[in-house]
């Protein structure tokens, strides 16, 4: 069986480290940060450096932009929220977000936005938490008046320009009519940026300071957040969106006068976060040690259980599936796990090397964090460069094989 390290082979590690190697030594991802755990066993590899020209070398703590990332750890707040009843499953969330009442919903998806019936019954929390509450961003609607309606409106928190301050964003995302009946099908992202106005609101405090009292600051992660302060901004690289036609890689976002560098006038749950290797680690973690940290819970196990298995109807999850299969050229083969729970996917089928009921997400800028309750293991991947190109989602598939074929048990 070969010498054993806490359930990963010894030959195993030395092929996770060496398939990482190749990519950043291919010289199309500078660098990288990757963490991989099983039982008490936690290993770390920090390759190449925080520049594509060279400069300083990665580093366990250096902070990355966690992109979609995100939308895992911020919606723990919300769960904090269903645990202590200030919110229920099934109210309709327009008490709070009345920007949200009374909605119209698009005749087809791909018509003109006045073409519209008015909504069959409220938006909920649920809605919101599994991402069915009628708008997103849609990759088989590319184009379409309502997709050009989103970016025009400037409520994508993924775009170029920052987003304004949350009563602004809502009130832009409030002249929208919805793609989709409430509940019906599943969006991508939108509803995470709503939630985080949703928890602002009902707990009358920023979205981050409930987030940092409830979730960072008892699982000690210390260097996560919206923004990156002055004194640790030395530990942010640049974040690089490579020219899809030449691979050059052009800076997406600078560190120093960054759109990190300052506290952003929203905290997009979708896609804001800031982190390291170790504060996701304590996160997932908790999720695969049922809501607890040492001695500390911070979640309860049913709201952790709610997360982290699929809560899509049967159609619903046929139909995120087919998204994700049919559009490889734009997500270069990320989001096929089938299920979705709350702000996370869960795989429902196998149709790689991990198991069912392996739950997580991975980011934009080159991000993939993902546990498995059945192997009890859990993997973090940081770089810094968008997947505007197929070279970061390459190295993804590429860590998780090893980290896999790694097992040794």
């Amino acid at each position: 069986m070969g010498q054993n390290n806490g359930g990963f082979s010894e030959a195993g590690l030395h092929r996770v480290r060496d398939v990482l190697a190749r990519h950043v030594e291919s010289g199309k991802i500078p660098g990288l940060v990757a963490l991989v755990s099983r039982g008490d066993e936690t290993h770390v590899e920090a390759i190449g450096t925080m520049r594509h020209d060279g400069g300083a070398p990665m580093r366990r703590d250096t902070i990355f932009r966690m992109a979609s990332t995100s939308k895992p750890v911020a919606m723990a707040p919300v769960m904090a929220l269903l645990d202590e009843c200030r919110l229920r499953l099934d109210d309709p969330v327009e008490q709070w977000l009345p920007e949200l009442a009374d909605r119209q919903v698009l005749q087809r998806i791909d018509g003109p936005l006045e073409e519209t019936v008015p909504a069959r019954r409220p938006i909920t929390v649920r809605d919101l938490l599994t991402s069915t509450f009628g708008l997103g961003i849609d990759l088989t609607a590319m184009g379409s008046p309502i997709m050009n309606a989103i970016f025009e409106r400037g409520v994508f928190s993924q775009g170029a320009q920052p987003l304004p301050e949350p009563d602004e964003w809502m009130r832009r995302l409030g002249t929208l009519p919805l793609m989709r009946q409430p509940g019906e099908h599943w969006h991508y992202h939108l509803s995470h940026d709503v939630l985080g106005v949703l928890v602002a609101r009902v707990t009358g405090r920023t979205f981050e300071t409930f987030l940092r009292e409830r979730i960072l600051d008892p699982l000690g992660m210390k260097d996560t957040g919206f923004h990156v302060p002055a004194d640790k901004i030395d530990r942010l690289p640049p974040s690089y969106a490579p020219n899809p036609q030449t691979g050059e890689f052009t800076v997406w976002d600078e560190a120093v006068g960054g759109q990190y560098s300052a506290p952003p006038a929203f905290q997009a749950g979708g896609g804001g976060l800031v982190s390291t290797v170790d504060d996701y680690h304590a996160y997932f973690r908790m999720l695969l040690n049922h809501g607890t940290h040492g001695t500390e819970r911070i979640l309860s196990r049913p709201a952790v259980e709610l997360m982290t298995t699929n809560r899509l109807t049967p159609e619903q999850e046929t139909a995120r599936s087919a998204l994700a299969r049919n559009s490889v050229h734009v997500s270069f083969g990320q989001g096929q796990q089938g299920g979705w729970g709350f702000g996370m996917a869960v795989r429902t089928y196998r149709g790689d090397y991990a198991p069912l009921g392996q739950f997580g997400w991975d980011g934009g800028t080159g991000t993939t964090t993902y546990a498995d309750p059945a192997n009890q293991l859990t993997g973090i991947l940081l770089t810094q460069v968008g997947l505007s190109i197929p070279d970061p989602a390459r190295l993804i598939h590429d860590f998780w094989t090893t980290l896999y074929q790694a097992i040794d048990d």
